[in-house]
């Protein structure tokens, strides 16, 4: 039972990162793939599933269900808040190919301090949705027994893995875009 349900929830995660490692593993070059992006729906589709294998690997109790919401809250807010980010990163990037076009060389290199700010900000934003998601996350926890306790923390650093090698491309084609 636990094999089958350990392998459900590997499947589906698997399945959400399938898109990224075809995407990645394509005959196409570089170039063709720059007009490829996820669309909202595709992000959403991803993050549905992925908080859909978490709760099916838990196998939670009806006690223990009562606690699910806001954890899976959470996880929602988190993905939209990484959604945001990459779409705001998308628009600069944009709006500096856009001017570089236009003639303006000025756009082509972004000021120093500015992105050291913008990542500072984007850190104390990730690490506020990361203690949101341990806060709404603990009494489920607490709840859990050790079998559960052991998946949730493989699938919670699946997901982890998968956001940083998510973050990995995006940062290395916004260091190829400069």
């Amino acid at each position: 039972m636990l094999k089958k349900t350990l392998a459900a929830g590997t499947i589906a995660l698997t399945l959400a990162g399938a898109g990224i490692a075809l995407a990645q593993n394509s005959q196409s070059t570089p170039r063709d793939m720059r007009g490829a992006r996820f669309s909202a729906e595709d992000v959403a589709a991803f993050t549905d599933a992925r908080i859909a294998a978490l709760k099916a690997g838990l196998k939670l109790t009806a006690d223990q269900e009562k606690n699910w919401p806001a954890v899976e809250t959470a996880l929602r807010d988190l993905a939209k808040q990484r959604a945001d980010r990459m779409k705001e990163v998308s628009d600069r990037m944009r709006e500096r190919r856009e001017a570089r076009r236009s003639g303006d060389n000025t756009a082509a290199a972004p000021d120093a301090i500015a992105v050291m700010r913008r990542g500072a900000d984007a850190m104390d934003s990730r690490a506020a949705g990361l203690k949101k998601l341990a806060d709404a996350s603990e009494p489920l926890y607490k709840s859990l027994d050790d079998g559960q306790k052991r998946r949730f923390a493989m699938m919670i650093r699946m997901g982890a893995r998968h956001d940083a090698e998510f973050r990995h491309h995006w940062m290395r084609r916004a260091d190829n875009a400069r």
